[in-house]
């Protein structure tokens, strides 16, 4: 069971500390709409082979984005799911075919910059996002996502300028997320990646995952709109600075 659960590769207190991390980073996603994906995405990095990181962690991102946007089906905007979706599958069409990584630093920087525009910048209509911008948000976001690995931050910008009440925004991002991470999962098994060696960690993660993210819900009913939506604000500018900073220092 040790050797399962480390892949061969990690020692069992540090798998033990991921499973755990895994729940701990659903729940800070329940509750706030997003940020667990990447808190958890850092801690990994320093742990985990630099080849399996952004695969691994997108397997456990489809298991924690699944489970939410089972619970929170219901609240589902299905019109802005589909043009989505057809735009996620472009993007990873595209992603396919690229074999030289783009850099990292170009990278982070334009997402910090695109993520302070959906957050702060001048609103040209209260109106949800047309349909070529839907299409345009998932093509572009899930091939970024081939690189850098949490798109979660994106996505949920693009979800929040249509103005949801925070349970259709959460379903909404969630099941966005699924199916994104369903097409990356895809993707990586084409180019060669083997997800077998790591299965049992990550579903021990998922597992953990689910449980986090039932809890975060739970509080999600509790918190008031108003509260949530600055909350969300802040949390996605945080984000937005981080990336600036690791950018800027990349250069």
């Amino acid at each position: 069971m040790e050797t399962l659960l480390t892949a061969g590769v990690l020692d069992i207190y540090t798998a033990l500390g991921l499973i755990l991390l895994a729940g701990f980073t659903s729940f800070v996603t329940g509750t706030m709409g997003l940020g667990g994906g990447m808190l958890l995405l850092v801690v990994m990095a320093s742990v985990m082979p630099i080849a399996a990181l952004i695969p691994v962690h997108g397997l456990v991102q489809l298991g924690s984005n699944a489970s939410r946007a089972v619970m929170t089906f219901n609240y589902l905007d299905r019109a802005m799911f589909k043009y989505f979706a057809l735009g996620t599958l472009l993007g990873a069409i595209a992603a396919s075919f690229v074999v030289v990584q783009l850099p990292l630093a170009v990278i982070q920087l334009a997402i910090a910059v695109f993520l302070l525009l959906m957050v702060w910048g001048l609103k040209p209509s209260p109106r949800e996002m047309s349909r070529p911008g839907r299409v345009i948000a998932g093509a572009l976001t899930t091939f970024l996502s081939m690189f850098v690995g949490a798109s979660g931050p994106m996505v949920a910008s693009v979800v929040y300028r249509n103005g949801y009440n925070k349970m259709t925004h959460t379903a909404t991002f969630a099941n966005c997320m699924t199916f994104q991470h369903s097409l990356k999962a895809i993707v990586f098994t084409m180019v060669g990646f083997s997800f077998w060696q790591w299965l049992p960690l990550v579903v021990a993660m998922i597992v953990s995952g689910a449980i986090g993210t039932w809890l975060g819900l739970k509080l999600l009913n509790r918190i008031p709109a108003d509260k949530f939506k600055l909350a969300f604000k802040l949390i996605l500018s945080v984000l937005a600075v981080r990336l600036l900073y690791q950018g800027i220092m990349s250069l």
